[in-house]
Protein backbone atom coordinates (compact mmCIF):
# COMPACT_ATOMS: atom_id res chain seq x y z
CA UNK A 1 0.00 0.00 0.00
CA UNK A 2 1.34 3.49 -0.89
CA UNK A 3 2.11 6.19 1.70
CA UNK A 4 -0.78 8.29 0.32
CA UNK A 5 -3.30 5.50 0.96
CA UNK A 6 -1.85 4.87 4.41
CA UNK A 7 -2.17 8.56 5.26
CA UNK A 8 -5.79 8.65 4.03
CA UNK A 9 -6.68 5.62 6.15
CA UNK A 10 -5.04 7.14 9.19
CA UNK A 11 -6.95 10.38 8.66
CA UNK A 12 -10.27 8.50 8.25
CA UNK A 13 -9.64 6.48 11.41
CA UNK A 14 -8.74 9.64 13.29
CA UNK A 15 -11.93 11.36 12.08
CA UNK A 16 -14.03 8.37 13.10
CA UNK A 17 -12.39 8.38 16.52
CA UNK A 18 -13.09 12.07 16.95
CA UNK A 19 -16.74 11.60 15.94
CA UNK A 20 -17.07 8.76 18.44
CA UNK A 21 -15.60 10.89 21.20
CA UNK A 22 -17.89 13.79 20.31
CA UNK A 23 -20.97 11.58 20.44
CA UNK A 24 -19.84 10.09 23.74
CA UNK A 25 -19.27 13.57 25.18
CA UNK A 26 -22.71 14.69 23.96
CA UNK A 27 -24.34 11.65 25.60
CA UNK A 28 -22.52 12.34 28.88
CA UNK A 29 -23.49 16.00 28.72
CA UNK A 30 -27.10 15.05 28.00
CA UNK A 31 -27.15 12.60 30.92
CA UNK A 32 -25.72 15.23 33.27
CA UNK A 33 -28.59 17.56 32.36
CA UNK A 34 -31.22 14.90 33.18
CA UNK A 35 -33.05 14.93 36.49
CA UNK A 36 -32.78 11.81 38.71
CA UNK A 37 -36.28 10.74 37.58
CA UNK A 38 -35.35 11.18 33.90
CA UNK A 39 -32.14 9.22 34.45
CA UNK A 40 -34.15 6.34 35.93
CA UNK A 41 -36.54 6.39 32.95
CA UNK A 42 -33.59 6.50 30.52
CA UNK A 43 -31.89 3.62 32.33
CA UNK A 44 -35.12 1.56 32.30
CA UNK A 45 -35.44 2.19 28.53
CA UNK A 46 -31.87 1.00 27.95
CA UNK A 47 -32.44 -2.09 30.09
CA UNK A 48 -35.67 -2.89 28.21
CA UNK A 49 -33.94 -2.60 24.81
CA UNK A 50 -30.99 -4.68 26.02
CA UNK A 51 -33.34 -7.38 27.34
CA UNK A 52 -35.30 -7.42 24.07
CA UNK A 53 -32.08 -7.83 22.08
CA UNK A 54 -30.92 -10.67 24.35
CA UNK A 55 -34.33 -12.36 24.00
CA UNK A 56 -34.14 -12.13 20.19
CA UNK A 57 -30.66 -13.65 20.23
CA UNK A 58 -31.90 -16.46 22.49
CA UNK A 59 -34.78 -17.22 20.11
CA UNK A 60 -32.44 -17.24 17.10
CA UNK A 61 -30.12 -19.62 18.92
CA UNK A 62 -33.04 -21.93 19.85
CA UNK A 63 -34.26 -21.93 16.23
CA UNK A 64 -30.78 -22.74 14.90
CA UNK A 65 -30.43 -25.52 17.49
CA UNK A 66 -33.82 -27.00 16.50
CA UNK A 67 -32.96 -26.86 12.79
CA UNK A 68 -29.61 -28.53 13.44
CA UNK A 69 -31.38 -31.32 15.35
CA UNK A 70 -34.27 -31.73 12.90
CA UNK A 71 -32.39 -31.30 9.61
CA UNK A 72 -28.78 -31.98 10.55
CA UNK A 73 -28.65 -34.97 8.18
CA UNK A 74 -30.17 -33.04 5.27
CA UNK A 75 -27.04 -33.08 3.07
CA UNK A 76 -26.28 -36.72 3.87
CA UNK A 77 -29.88 -37.75 3.07
CA UNK A 78 -29.80 -35.95 -0.28
CA UNK A 79 -26.54 -37.65 -1.22
CA UNK A 80 -27.93 -41.05 -0.15
CA UNK A 81 -30.76 -40.68 -2.68
CA UNK A 82 -28.24 -41.28 -5.46
CA UNK A 83 -27.97 -44.87 -4.21
CA UNK A 84 -31.67 -45.39 -4.93
CA UNK A 85 -31.22 -43.81 -8.35
CA UNK A 86 -28.33 -46.15 -9.12
CA UNK A 87 -30.39 -49.19 -8.09
CA UNK A 88 -33.14 -48.14 -10.50
CA UNK A 89 -30.62 -47.60 -13.30
CA UNK A 90 -29.03 -50.98 -12.61
CA UNK A 91 -32.38 -52.77 -12.89
CA UNK A 92 -33.19 -51.00 -16.16
CA UNK A 93 -29.74 -51.74 -17.57
CA UNK A 94 -29.93 -55.42 -16.62
CA UNK A 95 -33.46 -55.69 -18.00
CA UNK A 96 -32.25 -54.35 -21.36
CA UNK A 97 -29.36 -56.81 -21.57
CA UNK A 98 -30.21 -59.25 -24.38
CA UNK A 99 -28.17 -62.06 -22.81
CA UNK A 100 -30.02 -61.79 -19.49
CA UNK A 101 -33.56 -61.14 -20.72
CA UNK A 102 -36.12 -63.64 -19.40
CA UNK A 103 -33.40 -65.62 -17.61
CA UNK A 104 -33.48 -67.02 -14.06
CA UNK A 105 -30.28 -65.13 -13.31
CA UNK A 106 -31.97 -61.81 -14.10
CA UNK A 107 -34.93 -62.67 -11.88
CA UNK A 108 -32.65 -63.51 -8.94
CA UNK A 109 -30.55 -60.37 -9.39
CA UNK A 110 -33.67 -58.20 -9.67
CA UNK A 111 -35.14 -59.77 -6.52
CA UNK A 112 -31.96 -58.99 -4.56
CA UNK A 113 -31.88 -55.41 -5.86
CA UNK A 114 -35.55 -55.00 -4.89
CA UNK A 115 -34.80 -56.19 -1.35
CA UNK A 116 -31.96 -53.67 -1.01
CA UNK A 117 -34.11 -50.91 -2.47
CA UNK A 118 -37.06 -51.66 -0.18
CA UNK A 119 -34.77 -51.77 2.86
CA UNK A 120 -33.37 -48.36 1.96
CA UNK A 121 -36.84 -46.89 1.49
CA UNK A 122 -37.85 -48.34 4.88
CA UNK A 123 -34.83 -46.72 6.54
CA UNK A 124 -35.66 -43.41 4.88
CA UNK A 125 -39.26 -43.58 6.15
CA UNK A 126 -38.06 -44.25 9.71
CA UNK A 127 -36.05 -41.02 9.40
CA UNK A 128 -39.04 -39.06 8.07
CA UNK A 129 -37.84 -39.09 4.46
CA UNK A 130 -40.76 -39.83 2.17
CA UNK A 131 -41.26 -40.03 -1.57
CA UNK A 132 -43.35 -37.30 -3.22
CA UNK A 133 -46.53 -38.55 -4.87
CA UNK A 134 -46.42 -37.35 -8.49
CA UNK A 135 -48.17 -39.50 -11.12
CA UNK A 136 -51.58 -38.12 -12.19
CA UNK A 137 -51.10 -35.11 -9.91
CA UNK A 138 -51.18 -31.50 -11.10
CA UNK A 139 -47.73 -29.97 -11.47
CA UNK A 140 -46.78 -28.14 -8.27
CA UNK A 141 -43.55 -26.08 -8.53
CA UNK A 142 -43.08 -26.52 -4.77
CA UNK A 143 -42.55 -30.27 -5.26
CA UNK A 144 -42.12 -30.95 -8.99
CA UNK A 145 -39.85 -29.79 -11.77
CA UNK A 146 -41.18 -30.21 -15.32
CA UNK A 147 -38.52 -31.55 -17.69
CA UNK A 148 -40.66 -32.20 -20.77
CA UNK A 149 -44.20 -32.12 -22.18
CA UNK A 150 -46.09 -35.11 -23.55
CA UNK A 151 -49.11 -34.76 -25.84
CA UNK A 152 -52.11 -36.37 -24.18
CA UNK A 153 -55.71 -35.33 -24.85
CA UNK A 154 -57.06 -37.69 -22.18
CA UNK A 155 -55.63 -35.60 -19.30
CA UNK A 156 -55.81 -31.98 -18.23
CA UNK A 157 -52.80 -29.91 -19.35
CA UNK A 158 -50.13 -29.81 -16.64
CA UNK A 159 -50.95 -33.28 -15.30
CA UNK A 160 -47.90 -35.39 -14.44
CA UNK A 161 -47.82 -38.44 -16.71
CA UNK A 162 -44.26 -39.64 -16.20
CA UNK A 163 -41.72 -39.56 -13.38
CA UNK A 164 -38.15 -39.17 -14.61
CA UNK A 165 -36.58 -38.97 -11.15
CA UNK A 166 -38.31 -39.51 -7.80
CA UNK A 167 -38.57 -36.55 -5.46
CA UNK A 168 -38.39 -36.72 -1.66
CA UNK A 169 -39.35 -34.70 1.42
CA UNK A 170 -37.59 -34.72 4.77
CA UNK A 171 -40.34 -33.94 7.29
CA UNK A 172 -41.88 -30.69 5.97
CA UNK A 173 -38.85 -29.64 3.93
CA UNK A 174 -38.13 -30.43 0.27
CA UNK A 175 -35.14 -32.74 -0.04
CA UNK A 176 -35.22 -32.73 -3.82
CA UNK A 177 -38.02 -32.12 -6.37
CA UNK A 178 -39.51 -34.81 -8.60
CA UNK A 179 -38.34 -34.50 -12.19
CA UNK A 180 -41.43 -35.12 -14.29
CA UNK A 181 -43.08 -35.01 -17.69
CA UNK A 182 -46.44 -33.22 -17.93
CA UNK A 183 -49.32 -33.54 -20.36
CA UNK A 184 -50.29 -30.97 -22.97
CA UNK A 185 -53.03 -30.79 -25.57
CA UNK A 186 -52.12 -31.82 -29.09
CA UNK A 187 -51.73 -29.09 -31.65
CA UNK A 188 -54.88 -28.50 -33.73
CA UNK A 189 -53.00 -28.84 -37.02
CA UNK A 190 -51.68 -32.26 -35.93
CA UNK A 191 -55.19 -33.36 -35.01
CA UNK A 192 -56.43 -32.22 -38.43
CA UNK A 193 -53.65 -34.12 -40.25
CA UNK A 194 -54.43 -37.26 -38.26
CA UNK A 195 -58.14 -36.90 -39.02
CA UNK A 196 -57.40 -36.52 -42.74
CA UNK A 197 -55.20 -39.62 -42.68
CA UNK A 198 -57.95 -41.62 -40.99
CA UNK A 199 -60.47 -40.39 -43.59
CA UNK A 200 -58.16 -41.40 -46.40
CA UNK A 201 -57.80 -44.89 -44.93
CA UNK A 202 -61.58 -45.21 -44.60
CA UNK A 203 -62.06 -44.10 -48.21
CA UNK A 204 -59.59 -46.73 -49.43
CA UNK A 205 -61.39 -49.39 -47.46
Amino acid sequence: MSETNTTKNDIEKQEEGEKGREESEKNIEKENKLTPEEKIIDLEDKLTRTYAEMENQRRRYEKEKEDAFEYGGFSFAREALSLLDNLDRSKISLGNDEKLKNSDSLKKITEHLDIIQNDMISIFKKNNIKQIDSINKKLDPNFHQAMMEVEDDTKEPGTIVQEIQKGFMIKDRLLRPSLVAVSKKRDKSEKKDEKNKNNEKNDKN
